[in-house]
């Protein structure tokens, strides 16, 4: 059985960076591709980001290219989303999740293991 536990969220000016973490016990984290998704309220969880089990392949939303990085660090079990240039429709609450496939990219149902979210709130 996989924890994941995010951290990281905040208050933030639009314009501004946070990065969120999120680590993973229980597991053999190198087994497992990882994903970021966000939930507004009112609204259905959407995908933002994930990476693959090798951390060779990556996938954004179109709605963050270019301002949102995922990566992973093995070592310490733990997947990352710099999020740089944040706007007010960013506010949402975060989560991570970890899936047994290579590469399950923006399918909710493929990820196995889900983390409680971390909070991002971004004022204009």
């Amino acid at each position: 059985q996989v924890q994941l536990i995010e951290s990281g969220g905040g208050s933030v000016q639009a314009g501004g960076s946070l990065r969120l973490s999120c680590e993973a016990s229980g597991g053999t984290f190198s087994e497992y591709a990882m994903g970021w998704f966000r939930q507004a309220p009112d609204k259905e969880r959407e995908f933002v980001a994930s990476i693959s089990r090798d951390g060779t392949i990556t996938s954004n939303a179109d709605s963050v290219k270019g301002r949102f990085t995922i990566s992973r660090d093995d070592d310490k079990a733990t997947v990352y989303l710099r999020m740089n240039s944040l706007k007010p429709e960013d506010t949402a609450l975060y989560y991570c999740a970890a899936s047994a496939r290579y590469m399950p990219g923006k399918i909710m149902g493929r990820y196995s293991y889900w983390g409680q979210g971390t909070q991002v709130t971004v004022s204009s």
